[in-house]
């Protein structure tokens, strides 16, 4: 059985369930420690049961499912973005199953993203069957009830710094909407029941009340 080193302590790879994200390094016997995108694709093909993302420096975080109600609003949440892609035309809507290759070399799955058509046409068809190669324009995040806070918000400004031109980060919990734009401090939405995609998203808005 392969395994997996958590600083100095190596566990096997097929391990109980846990209620946080667990935060990995691959022991690999040669070469750099550190997956390409191709690795990392083909380390998830080998793994499909699991739901995977890599660091900047090549951690391997797991995540585990979420539960019933977060689904919910996750796919609540996609279904509004998709409606208003589908009818802007622009650009396209994925969700949470969708990985893309930041500049500084992570590869993350936002619970929710859009790419415009801009952007998506520098890429062959090869390329768009595999992790894209380049941040979405957009990008949301959910957080779930095992979620950090302080993971999360760093993530959300790792989107922006590495070209996410306007992100969410969601908290149910307490009714807040964070929104991340480069160049600036995060703005907090005290239990909004709408919220803009601005100039990004042109004419979206999502409808919180059903998220809530």
């Amino acid at each position: 059985m392969n395994t997996v080193a958590i600083a100095d302590t190596f566990v096997p790879t097929r391990f109980p369930a846990r209620t946080r994200s667990v935060r990995l390094h691959l022991d690999l016997e040669e070469g750099p420690s550190r997956m390409t995108p191709d690795e990392f694709w083909d380390f998830c093909a080998e793994n499909r049961k699991l739901r995977a993302e890599l660091t900047e420096v090549g951690d391997v975080i797991i995540m585990p499912p979420t539960g019933f109600e977060t689904s919910v609003r996750n796919s609540d949440i996609n279904m509004q973005l998709k409606r208003w892609a589908k009818a802007d035309g622009s650009g396209r809507a994925t969700d949470s199953n969708a990985g893309f290759v930041l500049p500084n070399g992570a590869i993350y799955a936002p619970d929710g993203a859009w790419t415009s058509n801009e952007k998506l046409s520098r890429f062959s068809k090869e390329e768009l069957k595999r992790f894209l190669p380049s941040a979405p324009d957009f990008a949301i995040e959910l957080r779930s009830e095992s979620d950090s806070m302080a993971e999360l918000r760093a993530k959300m400004e790792e989107y922006v710094s590495n070209g996410v031109r306007l992100g969410w980060l969601i908290d149910p919990t307490s009714r807040t909407v964070q929104i991340y734009r480069p160049g600036g401090e995060p703005e907090l939405l005290k239990n909004p029941s709408r919220v803009s995609g601005e100039d990004v998203l042109p004419g979206f808005e999502l409808d919180l009340t059903e998220i809530w």
